[in-house]
């Protein structure tokens, strides 16, 4: 076994008005007190993605701590599992928190090429899973009804970068680079579709393993460009972006990111040599909700950092959670039911903004163009362009959209790649 499960226990009272649930009022049966609800966490916390593994633990923590570890009146247990970041791992966590622990729900993992490894084990075992990992096809072809994802698909914010950078920066020729694992691959795609699309090029596509102690090799590719978009997961972003500076590039090529590469919790440990990049992502620790304001103060005031993505995902899912549990009572140990429930969960204010879900149980909400600039001596993701109401479709029709293959490493084939 990899690791021990961290086991968290509290009781108090909370109610649902901090959760900004609009759905029509219904009669809500109370929950008798006895069995505590479980939730189970698959997070990674040794590896390259281990810093987006112990955010996502933080995010849900901060949010049972702020609901007194009780979701309608009924006490929660906290399970956390580290996957290590590998599929064989998480398949043997999600055997544990399912078979042993009889968790309720579970929460995660970080991964997509995780979320692809256990997805059919969560479905043969009829319990709800509301997914960080961003494996496409989990809620397109291959739709699985025991999984939502609060978060966003691989490519949900790539779409929106590609947009932005054709019709707003003007670019017309862009290479890219991202982690050579499902999670980057179908960031790239998206970019690349929607870019070519508005009539941009993309004219390289590099992709280091995730494990790459040196970038400089695959940085002396990038060939003659208007911009790179990079894809980078975990730590490595910060790697990347140094050799990025430490060649030159900076300010020369301007660089585009996913979501990932510029998370907000990254900052911390960057320099001057992210001053500039664009990035988009569903979570700005700016965005004005009052759910918010809660949640920024508290991972401030408990861990000293500003969130990103990962925490927000993982505070909005347990958000997602407590509204299930309040619209179904006592239904709540019905995981099926609640796995229905949680399809129909509308919340008015999370940390990322007004989310629901769309009929393949993946979240329509806002994607923001974030610029990183320097302020009072720190770094800062500066909002230049919100998305309003962004599918995992984009655009396009989805039975269209559907009808083509998942994003991989060499699909949509780019029709503009130069040697």
């Amino acid at each position: 076994m990899a690791s021990k499960l961290n086991r968290r226990t509290f009781l108090a009272g909370t109610a649902l008005a901090a959760t900004g649930l609009a759905t029509t009022e219904l009669a809500r049966p109370a929950i008798a007190q006895g069995a505590p609800f479980k939730i189970g966490l698959l997070t990674v916390k040794t590896g390259p993605l281990a810093q987006g593994g112990n955010q996502m633990e933080q995010g849900i923590v901060s949010l049972l701590k702020e609901k007194n570890y009780t979701f309608a009146g009924r006490k929660v247990d906290l399970i956390i599992a580290d996957t290590g970041g590998k599929p064989d791992g998480t398949r043997t966590k999600v055997q544990e928190v399912i078979e042993r622990d009889n968790v309720d729900v579970i929460l995660g993992p970080l991964a997509a090429f995780e979320l692809l490894a256990i997805t059919d084990y969560v479905k043969q075992h009829g319990t709800p899973l509301l997914s960080l990992a961003a494996a496409e096809d989990v809620t397109q072809r291959k739709a699985n009804p025991f999984v939502i994802r609060p978060s966003a698909t691989s490519g949900q914010c790539s779409h929106a970068m590609g947009d932005y950078a054709a019709k707003e920066l003007k670019f017309k020729r862009v290479a890219t680079i991202s982690d050579d694992f499902a999670f980057g691959h179908e960031q790239i795609s998206a970019f690349q579709r929607v870019f070519e699309d508005a009539g941009g090029k993309v004219v390289k596509k590099l992709w280091p393993p995730l494990v790459t102690p040196d970038y400089t090799p695959f940085i002396a590719q990038i060939g003659n460009v208007d911009a790179v978009f990079h894809g980078f997961a975990g730590s490595n972003p910060v790697k990347f972006m140094r050799a990025y500076a430490d060649l030159g590039l900076k300010g020369k090529v301007a660089l585009l990111a996913g979501w990932t590469g510029m998370d907000d919790a990254l900052l911390k440990s960057l320099g001057d040599e992210a001053v500039g990049v664009v990035s988009a992502a569903y979570y700005s620790a700016t965005a004005d909700t009052p759910s918010n304001k809660r949640f920024v103060a508290a991972m401030q005031k408990d861990y000293g950092v500003l969130p990103g993505g990962y925490s927000a995902g993982m505070y909005v899912a347990g958000q997602c959670v407590e509204a299930a549990v309040e619209l179904i009572g006592a239904k709540a140990d019905d995981r099926k039911a609640l796995a229905e429930a949680l399809h129909q969960v509308s919340l008015s204010d999370t940390p990322r903004g007004a989310v629901k879900f769309d009929e393949y149980g993946n979240v329509v909400g806002e994607v923001f163009i974030r610029r990183c600039d320097k302020k009072d001596g720190q770094l800062v993701n500066t909002v230049i362009k919100t998305y309003q109401n962004v599918s995992q479709f984009w655009t396009y029709n989805p039975k269209d959209f559907l009808a083509n293959p998942v994003y991989t490493r060499d699909y949509p084939p780019a029709k503009n790649l130069e040697n």
